[in-house]
C-alpha cells in the first residue's frame, strides 16, 4: 500500500510538471492549451504520450528554405510588386484586381505571394476529367514532372499514375515524387522498385524513423501539386486513389474541385515543391535560376498561389478567407468537408450575415471522421440561428475546399475551413481574381444545391439528446480536429 501511494504521488508530480512544461513551452493558443491540460489530468502518463503524438508546437519553427541567392531573387520580386501596389504605380491587365489592392498585398506581405494576370485555368469537380488530363499532360512532357500529394494510394489509379511516370524516365524526363509519410502509409518499396532503377527520385515528408510510431504525425503536409515543364501546374483537393474517382463503397461518389494552371502562376507552385522537396529529400536546390517564366499565354485570371503550415508565423490562408468573408459586400459560398473554424473566422462570417451577406455553406451529409461531424454540427447551428443557408450534399462525399465571395474573387486548394488546416497543415490554395472562374465556380455551387438537402433551424433544434452530447464532446477536441 505504501509503495502504491508513492507511485501515485510521484506520478501527480510529474503530470504537474508535464502541464507546467505545456503551458510554457508548448503551444501559445489557450484553448488547445487547457485542452492539453485536461488530456493530462484524466490521463496520467498516457496524455503525454497522445502530446507528443499530437500536440507539439511547431508554428514558427523554419523548415523550408531556398539558397540564399535564390530566397533573395523572391523577396526581390515580391517587394518591387508590393512597392508598385502601395504606390499606386502597378498597372492591372485586370483592372477589377484594383479593388483588392490590400488582399494582394496583404499576400504579397505575408507569403512573398506575388500576383500574377496571365493564367489560363481549367477547373475540374470530378476525379474521371482530372486524372484524364493529368495522365495526358503527364505523356506529353519533354523535360521535367514534379509530383507532389498527400494520398498517394497503390490502388489502380496510384500505380497506373507510378507506371506512367516510369515511361517518361525511358524518354529522358526528369521525375521527383513527393508524399506525405501519413497519407502514403500503405507503399512499399516495392511500388517504386522499378522507377528509382529508371533514375526516378522519390522523398517522403516527415518519414517515421521507428514504424508505426511518428511524433511528427499531427503535422500533415497536406499539399497536392503538379508541375509539368514549369509550364502546367495542378493544385487543388483531389489526391491519387481509387475512392477519387468514386471507387470506394463507403464513400460512393466522390466530388471535389481541382485547377489546371499554364501562366506564370505555375512559378508560384514550384517554389512551394522545391522547398518541401529540399527538406524532405535534403538534396540541394540549383534550378531556380535555369527557371523560365512563361509568357505570351492566352490565359487572363489573376492568380497568388499562398501557402501556409505550422512553420510560418502567421497562418496566411486563413488570413486570406478572413480577409475576403470581411470584404464581402453580397454573397459568399463555401464548400468544405470540414467545418471547424477558428473563432476569428467563425465571427467574420457572423459579422457577414448580420451586415446583409448572404452566407451559403456546404458540407458532406455525412463525415469521415465522427468527431470532425458532430463538431461541425455545432458550428452549423450558430450560423443557422443567424440566417445562413446550410446545405448537406448527398450525392456521395464532398471533399470541395472552396470559398467564393461576391462575383470576382474565390479560393480553392488543399485547405479546409478547420483548425488543423489553418494552424496544423501544410496547405496551398490559389486565390483567383477572375469573373468568369467565379461564375463557373458558383454556377457548380448552384448544380450541388440540387443534389443536397437544405438543412433548417427546425431540424437542428429537434436533434436528439445524444446529438447535443456528441456535439458538446466533439466541440472540445475542436482545436487538434
Amino acid at each position: 500500500m505504501l509503495l502504491y501511494l508513492k507511485i501515485s504521488s510521484s506520478l501527480i508530480w510529474i503530470n504537474i510538471l508535464l502541464a507546467i512544461l505545456i503551458i510554457f513551452f508548448g503551444r501559445k493558443n489557450p484553448k488547445s492549451t487547457l485542452m492539453w491540460v485536461m488530456v493530462l489530468t484524466f490521463l496520467p502518463g498516457i496524455g503525454f504520450i497522445f502530446y507528443l503524438l499530437f500536440g507539439q508546437d511547431m508554428r514558427a519553427r523554419k523548415m523550408f528554405e531556398l539558397k540564399e541567392e535564390q530566397d533573395q531573387f523572391i523577396k526581390g520580386i515580391s517587394f518591387i510588386q508590393w512597392d508598385y501596389i502601395n504606390s499606386g504605380r502597378y498597372h492591372y491587365s485586370n483592372v477589377e484586381s484594383k479593388r483588392y489592392n490590400d488582399l494582394i498585398q496583404m499576400n504579397l506581405a505575408l507569403d512573398e505571394s506575388f500576383y500574377t494576370e496571365d493564367n489560363d485555368i481549367k477547373i475540374y469537380n470530378s476525379g474521371e476529367e482530372k486524372f484524364e488530363d493529368l495522365i495526358k499532360d503527364i505523356r506529353n512532357a519533354k523535360k521535367r514532372i514534379d509530383f507532389q500529394y498527400y494520398i498517394l494510394k497503390p490502388d489502380n489509379i496510384g500505380l497506373k499514375i507510378i507506371h506512367e511516370l516510369e515511361k517518361k524516365l525511358d524518354e529522358g524526363v526528369e521525375v521527383r515524387i513527393l508524399y506525405d509519410c501519413l497519407g502514403g502509409r500503405y507503399l512499399r518499396k516495392k511500388h517504386f522498385k522499378t522507377f528509382k532503377e529508371k533514375g526516378g527520385k522519390v522523398a517522403v515528408f516527415f518519414k517515421s524513423i521507428i514504424p508505426f510510431f511518428n511524433i511528427r504525425i499531427n503535422y500533415r503536409n497536406h499539399r497536392k501539386i503538379v508541375v509539368i515543364d514549369n509550364k502546367i501546374g495542378y493544385v487543388g483537393g483531389f489526391n491519387i486513389g481509387d475512392e477519387y474517382l468514386g471507387k470506394d463503397k463507403k464513400f460512393g461518389p466522390w466530388r471535389d474541385t481541382h485547377l489546371r494552371m499554364v501562366g506564370t502562376s505555375v512559378l508560384g507552385l514550384k517554389l512551394r515543391f522545391m522547398k518541401d522537396w529540399h527538406y524532405a529529400s535534403k538534396e540541394p536546390i540549383g534550378e531556380l535560376k535555369s527557371f523560365k517564366i512563361p509568357i505570351n499565354t492566352n490565359g487572363k485570371s489573376g492568380v497568388q498561389v499562398l501557402t501556409s503550415g505550422p512553420d510560418t508565423t502567421n497562418p496566411n490562408i486563413k488570413n486570406v478567407i478572413f480577409k475576403m468573408i470581411n470584404d464581402a459586400k453580397k454573397e459568399i459560398f463555401i464548400q468544405t468537408p470540414y467545418f471547424i473554424p477558428d473563432d476569428s473566422v467563425m465571427e467574420a462570417i457572423k459579422t457577414a450575415i448580420l451586415s446583409g451577406v448572404e452566407v451559403n455553406l456546404m458540407v458532406p451529409s455525412f463525415g469521415d471522421h465522427p468527431l470532425v461531424y458532430w463538431a461541425n454540427l455545432s458550428y452549423i447551428g450558430e450560423l443557422l440561428k443567424l440566417g445562413a443557408n446550410i446545405y448537406h450534399y448527398n450525392n456521395g462525399f464532398l471533399h470541395s475546399k472552396v470559398v467564393i465571395v461576391d462575383d470576382y474573387i474565390s479560393t480553392v486548394g488543399s485547405a479546409n475551413i478547420d483548425n488543423r488546416s489553418f494552424y496544423l497543415n501544410f496547405e496551398v490554395n490559389a486565390v483567383i481574381y477572375d469573373f468568369d472562374k467565379n461564375k463557373e465556380l458558383k454556377d457548380q455551387f448552384y448544380k450541388d444545391i440540387e443534389v443536397s438537402n437544405k438543412y433548417t433551424l427546425e431540424e437542428y433544434n429537434n436533434r436528439t439528446r445524444m446529438t447535443k452530447i456528441k456535439e458538446s464532446v466533439s466541440k472540445l477536441f475542436s482545436p487538434i480536429l
